[in-house]
C-alpha cells in the first residue's frame, strides 16, 4: 500500500507513539498538526489525547483505511492535498504543535517552511531520517551543517533526540530514522524571508567561497560580499559553513 515515490514508511509500531507523546508535551489542550498521517496510528493516538487534530495527507488512497483507524473520533480534521501547497497558515483552530512522522521525500522543506509560514507553531515533534535530524541542529564547520542547520537554529533550539528503529516502520527503510523536538525561541526578526535568501544562495555551492555564492545567486557582487564578511569580523575569503546561525543575520544586514 505504501508509495516509494511519495516517500511512504508506515508507523506499525505503537511503543514508539509513548517517547513521540513525551517528547511532544501532548496536552489536553494542544491542538496539533500532523503531515502524512499515512495509516493513522499516530493520528488516532493523538486525537485520544489533544483538543484537535489536523491531519494532511497527499494520497487520497488512504482515505478508507484512515476513516477505518480513526472511527468515530470527532476531533480529527483531514485535508487531502500537497502540504507544501495548501494554505496551512489559515487552520483553524490554529495549530500549536507540528508532531508527524514525514514523508522522507519533504521532511527537510516542510519543516523549514513551517519555521516562519506557521508562526502559531511552537513545538515541533517529527520523525525524519537520521541523517536529516542530524542536519538539524549541526554545529558549523561539520560535514552535516548546511542552510537547514542555520534556519531551524535561528528558529528554535532542541529539547528531545530520540533514535527510531527500522522495525516500527511497514515497509522497513533502508535508512535509519530518528525523533527530534524543538521549541520556538521566539518571534522571528522581521529580515527573516531576506536571511532564509541569503543562507540558501550562500550553501548552493558548497565548496565555493561564500561571497562566490553569493555572486553566482545574484545577491550580490561578490566585492560587495566580501567586504560584508570584513564589517561581521569575517575573514572575506570565508565560506558558509564556517558562520554561525547569528552571523548570517549579520551578514544579511551588512549587505543591505
Amino acid at each position: 500500500m505504501a508509495k516509494k515515490r511519495l516517500g511512504q514508511h508506515f508507523l506499525a509500531d505503537e511503543n514508539i507513539l509513548g517517547v513521540i507523546g513525551r517528547l511532544a508535551e501532548l496536552g489536553p489542550e494542544d491542538n496539533v498538526l500532523e503531515i502524512g498521517p499515512g495509516l493513522g496510528l499516530l493520528t488516532a493516538y493523538l486525537a485520544d489525547r489533544v483538543a484537535h487534530v489536523h491531519a494532511v495527507e497527499l494520497d487520497r488512497s488512504l482515505k478508507t483505511p484512515l476513516g477505518e483507524r480513526l472511527g468515530d473520533r470527532r476531533n480529527v480534521e483531514i485535508r487531502f492535498g500537497d502540504a507544501l501547497e495548501l494554505d496551512l497558515a489559515a487552520l483553524e483552530p490554529p495549530p500549536w504543535k507540528l508532531v508527524a512522522n514525514l514523508p522522507y521525500n519533504v521532511a527537510t522543506p516542510l519543516v523549514v517552511e513551517s519555521l516562519d509560514g506557521l508562526p502559531s507553531v511552537e513545538l515541533w515533534c517529527v520523525m525524519v531520517q537520521r541523517e536529516v535530524a542530524d542536519r538539524f541542529f549541526a554545529e558549523p564547520s561539520t560535514k552535516a551543517y548546511g542552510a537547514v542547520s542555520v534556519l531551524v537554529q535561528l528558529a528554535a533550539e532542541r529539547t528531545g533526540f530520540h533514535p527510531v528503529s527500522r522495525t516500527v516502520f511497514r515497509p522497513r527503510p533502508n535508512v535509519d530514522s530518528a525523533l527530534v523536538a524543538f521549541h520556538r525561541r521566539g518571534a522571528l526578526p522581521d529580515s527573516f524571508s531576506r536571511v532564509k535568501e541569503t543562507v540558501t544562495a550562500a550553501f548552493a555551492h558548497r565548496r565555493k567561497r561564500l561571497a562566490n555564492s553569493l555572486e553566482l545567486a545574484g545577491l550580490a557582487p561578490r566585492d560587495h560580499a566580501a567586504a560584508a564578511l570584513e564589517a561581521i569580523g569575517r575573514d572575506p575569503g570565508s565560506r558558509a559553513e564556517e558562520l554561525t546561525p547569528p552571523e548570517f543575520v549579520a551578514l544579511e544586514e551588512a549587505l543591505r
